[in-house]
């Protein structure tokens, strides 16, 4: 068989982001760049050396162009990518109001990436990868984008290749009880969970588990799935990736490798890159 063409495939929301060094309101400068928690994972990833497919959806509108060439710029395979003609790339603000105090503002509603559907991924799917890295940001940006993200895992399951998830609860997106309906019904197709300690319990069967409890059934559900794929030959065990006090956009799924599937806690860190 021959190999895929990329070895990671993501998508989400990347979006534009502009910081000033002051509060807006008083005319502070500001910085243009591009924020998003896959796009932060697929440049890292390129950065090591992996070859990276980013399958995300834009406006096709100036900050969806900018997006694009950085991603190409960083080495990112941005072929599958798509332009929505009608809806504007996602934005933010980051307002450093007083020394390490920031404000941060969104505009999200409407954005191309929530309109991203399943048939928008086909052709990523497709062309194949070894390790497919989804986050729960863009479960919560809208029907259209939850229902892509499990026709990604379920497809990338049945092809054999390595899922992760990084659970990256945002309370401004979504609620808790939200996130666990739609998060948990990905864990059958999910060989790596990446979560802080305040995360983990979304994943959780039932409400109010203890964490050692909560932990030990995630493991033993993912657990099972590894056993089913390795019974099957399709792939070798599921790796691990945590990196315990790092921000959460320097956590590359695949320059992690364990020989168990197993749960890890991430603490949150100062800088923690926003998406």
């Amino acid at each position: 068989m021959n190999s895929p063409a990329v070895e990671v495939l993501t998508f989400g929301e990347a979006m534009l982001s502009l910081q000033t060094e002051g509060p807006l309101g008083a005319g502070g400068t500001a910085r243009t760049t591009v924020a998003g928690a896959e796009f932060n994972v697929a440049v890292g990833m390129a950065r090591l050396g992996h070859r990276v497919s980013w399958a995300g959806r834009t406006g096709r509108d100036e900050p969806g162009r900018l997006i694009l060439r950085t991603l190409r710029g960083e080495g990112v395979e941005t072929s599958h990518a798509t332009m929505d003609p009608q809806a504007p790339t996602g934005a933010m603000l980051r307002e450093r109001r007083v020394a390490d105090l920031a404000r941060v503002h969104y505009w999200r509603s409407g954005s191309a990436a929530s309109r991203q559907q399943p048939e928008d991924l086909a052709p990523a799917l497709e062309a194949g990868a070894r390790i497919l890295h989804l986050t729960g940001i863009t479960c919560a940006l809208g029907e259209g984008p939850l229902a892509a993200v499990r026709t990604a895992a379920a497809y990338a399951a049945e092809h054999g290749w390595t899922v992760t998830l990084d659970v990256n609860h945002r309370t401004r997106l979504w609620s808790q009880e939200a996130a666990t309906t739609a998060l948990r019904p990905l864990l059958p197709y999910v060989d790596v969970v990446i979560a802080s300690d305040d995360e983990l319990p979304l994943l959780f069967a039932a409400p109010g588990t203890s964490p050692e409890r909560g932990e030990a059934d995630l493991i033993a559900e993912l657990s099972g799935r590894a056993s089913e794929k390795s019974s099957s030959n399709a792939v070798r065990t599921a790796p691990t990736c945590t990196s315990p006090g790092r921000p959460r956009c320097a956590r590359p799924p695949a320059r992690c490798r364990s020989p168990t599937p197993s749960v890890r806690a991430t603490p949150s860190a100062p800088g923690t890159c926003p998406a």
